[in-house]
């Protein structure tokens, strides 16, 4: 199969980009996995488990038959490792010691046997069992760096392969950056199939790094690849093929990552040089919610779709994706692309064309003018940017594009505060909370005005209560209710203004028995139990 760029790092506690993610997957695994079709936690490394009935000790019984690649045993001390020295040591950059923590408290992580192990917790954490798909790593690799102040630097791209140690289905034998990495079968994996035979099926996988999707394509079409994640417009030239070229093209559903557009509404200044970080003029026409609605009306998500996917895709209305089940809320409010109600919106706040020369003016005669600006690279959502800056100039509005490298824009985002409109995305998931550095008012990405010191309008102050009682509510009902209204306040008041959602298309040749894509596992999620067909 293909990946679009070379892994950043093998460390999988620094690691915080898709490029590293999708290696240091094959490699590790944590005490629980998810059901990629119930979307359900069910054990891994951990075979079994226990609650007190407080909800706050949590006790997991590691499997004794669960190795690293070098054949050293996973015992609980790699556990309090992972946990103790590496999520929550202050030296340590990971982004996994937010979701650890609560109210700033840290859990309390202890070994009570060889294979025992004890959590205890500050509060209730009701995604507790879901967050524990954290990669455990091995303490006895790793504590020599530890000690010597040398973790954030270990495990990167230099680093010998077989160096690098987990517990997954495979372990890399080989990487040659900006061509492949290959990985080899682990022969201590700890599963079996029905029979009893050690799994994974398969010998070898090989990961080709090929950074032009178009590439990739030719090279599925030629037979150079078993393996394509489509995009929408890829499919009329896939589908005649499909008989010809013995591959089977699979639709599983709606994204869990979002696309949205969201305005620059933080209202503060710059310490160093007095100047706010938004253009007060700007700032009001971004913090008013008729000019975010009438966007949110003037954004023709179908047309995105028929052109940018190809008719794949589905339009998104709140923050989370229909594949995420038991918590998405269907029933928030829906902008449907209507252009005269959008314009009514406008001319109510006193956004009008008063000179005639087809850009409206706010009530102090200001022409409505501000750049627009998206990540280069971005393929379909660089086409999107465009599509959305053509729909806000139909209302009269002046959109200047600008086209960013992505950690120019990041940069921009979530330090010098220096933008006024993004069109961006995020990944999702199926638990509300790990969002909660969007939605909380001092949480990071907070896009739209992070970091607050207290909420800033009543609107982030009920998210803020909602979050807090959310993820220390046990019973999955009454969170519902609670993460339904946040759904609903997302879309009432458009902090980040939805467009589409894509399609999950994967073009797979027909040489593979217990192959069962889903949307939330995609097709590779049982790699280990997928083997290549006698007659192939």
């Amino acid at each position: 199969m293909s990946v679009p760029s070379d892994p950043k790092t093998f460390n999988e506690i620094v690691a915080s980009e898709t490029s590293s993610s999708a290696v240091t997957n094959m490699l590790f695994e944590g005490l629980t996995t998810v059901d990629p079709f119930t979307l359900k936690v069910i054990p891994c490394l951990a075979q079994s488990w226990e609650v007190s009935a407080d909800g706050l000790q949590w006790t997991f019984h590691l499997r004794k038959d669960a190795r690293f690649f070098d054949g050293q045993p996973l015992t609980s001390a790699d556990v309090v490792f992972t946990f103790n020295d590496l999520i929550y040591n202050p030296g340590i950059p990971s982004s996994a010691k937010d979701i650890f923590s609560v109210d700033g408290k840290i859990f309390k992580v202890e070994a009570l046997d060889e294979h025992t192990v004890r959590f205890t917790l500050p509060v209730k954490f009701a995604p507790f069992l879901r967050a524990m798909g954290q990669a455990i790593l091995p303490k006895h690799k790793l504590s020599p760096a530890v000690k010597d102040g040398k973790f954030a630097f270990t495990w990167g791209v230099n680093t010998p392969p077989r160096e690098i140690t987990g517990t997954g289905p495979f372990f890399l034998e080989e990487y040659r950056p900006g061509e492949r990495l290959v990985f080899k079968r682990n022969p201590f994996y700890w599963k079996t199939d029905a029979r009893g035979l050690l799994l994974p099926y398969l010998d070898r996988v090989v990961f080709l790094i090929i950074p032009d999707p178009d590439a990739a394509l030719l090279k599925f079409i030629d037979g150079e690849l078993d393996y394509i994640a489509l995009r929408g417009t890829d499919y009329p030239l896939l589908k005649p093929q499909e008989t010809r070229k013995n591959f089977t093209i699979y639709n599983a559903g709606a994204d869990f990552g979002s696309n949205f557009l969201t305005f620059n509404q933080n209202p503060r200044s710059n310490p160093k040089t007095g100047k706010p970080f938004v253009d007060p003029v700007k700032l009001a026409w971004f913090s008013n919610l008729n000019f975010r609605r009438a966007v949110a009306h003037a954004i023709d998500k179908p047309r995105i779709i028929e052109i940018v996917s190809n008719g794949f895709g589905y339009p998104q209305t709140g923050p989370m994706s229909p594949s995420s089940g038991f918590f998405y809320n269907p029933k928030v409010k829906v902008y449907d692309y209507d252009l005269a109600a959008a314009r009514k919106l406008l001319a109510q706040e006193g956004f009008i064309d008063r000179n005639g020369d087809g850009v409206i003016e706010d009530k102090q005669g200001h022409p409505v003018e501000f750049n627009l600006a998206t990540n280069a690279g971005g393929g379909s959502r660089e086409e999107m940017a465009g599509m959305v800056r053509a729909d806000l100039e139909r209302l009269g509005m002046k959109v200047n594009a600008q086209t960013l490298e992505f950690n120019t824009l990041v940069a921009k985002l979530m330090s010098s505060y220096d933008w006024d409109a993004i069109v961006l995305g995020l990944t999702g998931g199926v638990e509300p909370h790990f969002g909660q550095n969007v939605w909380l008012s001092s949480g990071q990405l907070h896009l739209w005005d992070p970091k607050q010191e207290k909420p800033g309008t009543d609107w982030e102050q009920r998210l803020d209560e909602i979050f807090t009682r959310g993820v220390q509510e046990l019973d999955e009902d009454k969170r519902k209710v609670l993460y339904d209204e946040f759904q609903a306040i997302a879309a009432e008041q458009l902090p980040v203004i939805y467009t589409v959602l894509g399609a999950d298309l994967y073009a797979v040749r027909r040489k593979f028995g217990n192959l069962k894509p889903s949307a939330y596992g995609g097709a590779w999620h049982n790699i280990e139990e997928i083997y290549i067909l006698k007659d192939q």
